[in-house]
């Protein structure tokens, strides 16, 4: 599968509005540098009016590109650099020495078009909230998984079970790819976009560092597959937003206990209870 790259010329203070902007509109991956945002989609997907609203709408100039799946390993090695989340979790390439005594969990990603390294604010603040968790013998499901990163980590941290899925047929491959590389004990992905014949009470931590709308849209099935007691985290949540979710959320019955933040994004922890 090819993808469309598209680079934004934008200042920092736009570009956690065009990132949630984009997602909305199917974008998967970004990348950040100090004057650029660079924003990925499958091909088939791409629509360059859905581009030229965005930009156009703040001013920006942009260049799109198109990236074979064969050259998209050379893209992301010239970018890609260890994350760590404090010493709890080091997040890094097979190329990068490893991590040693520096972190407790170290996770070995190789990322491809999908989203999720560490490096993007939404999925280092949920692994922040994974901290504060104990994973033993829970059962979690992770809603969007990406690269797999989210779901790795609650296996390595003790989950008996741990279910994924991803809608992007690319991101289940890479999924499955990097729990191998990570020795995955019980962990398993598919591919799927809904939430409806996942059983119900199903899950003692659920997992969606997806988008605003994706959250808002799925909230009510999301406390349906949650056990009694259980943790629900939520990210791809902007500042701004976090009112509408948390209001959302409590519609459902469930409650806010805790909250991480970085660079103007949120992830927020909710107990059904």
């Amino acid at each position: 599968m090819s993808h469309i790259a598209v680079t934004i010329s934008a200042p920092a203070e736009l570009k956690d509005i065009l990132i949630a902007q984009l997602a909305d509109t199917g974008y998967e991956g970004f990348e950040e540098t100090a004057d650029t945002l660079v924003a990925y989609i499958p091909e088939e997907a791409f629509d360059e009016q859905v581009v030229l609203g965005i930009t156009g709408s703040h001013g920006l100039d942009y260049t799109k590109e198109r990236i074979e799946q064969a050259n998209w390993n050379a893209v992301w090695e010239s970018n890609f650099q260890p994350v760590l989340v404090d010493r709890f979790c080091g997040i890094r390439a097979a190329f990068h020495e490893p991590l040693g005594a520096q972190v407790e969990h170290e996770i070995v990603i190789t990322p491809k078009m999908s989203f999720g390294t560490g490096h993007h604010a939404t999925t280092y603040s949920v692994i922040k909230l994974m901290e504060h968790i104990d994973f033993q013998g829970k059962k979690v499901f992770d809603f969007g998984t990406g690269t797999g990163i989210l779901a790795i980590l609650a296996d390595r941290l003790g989950a008996t079970e741990t279910d994924a899925i991803d809608n992007d047929d690319w991101a289940v491959e890479n999924a499955l790819e990097n729990a191998a590389g990570n020795h995955a004990r019980a962990l398993r992905i598919w591919q799927a976009d809904r939430l409806d014949e996942v059983k119900s009470g199903e899950y003692d931590v659920v997992l969606a560092n997806i988008n605003r709308n994706i959250l808002l849209a799925n909230m009510a099935h999301m406390k349906r597959i949650l056990k009694n007691h259980g943790l629900l985290i939520l990210s791809g949540i902007l500042q701004e937003d976090e009112t509408t979710i948390v209001q959302a959320a409590a519609a459902e019955g469930l409650h806010m206990e805790r909250k991480a933040e970085r660079e103007h994004w949120l992830a927020l922890s909710f107990s059904n209870s």
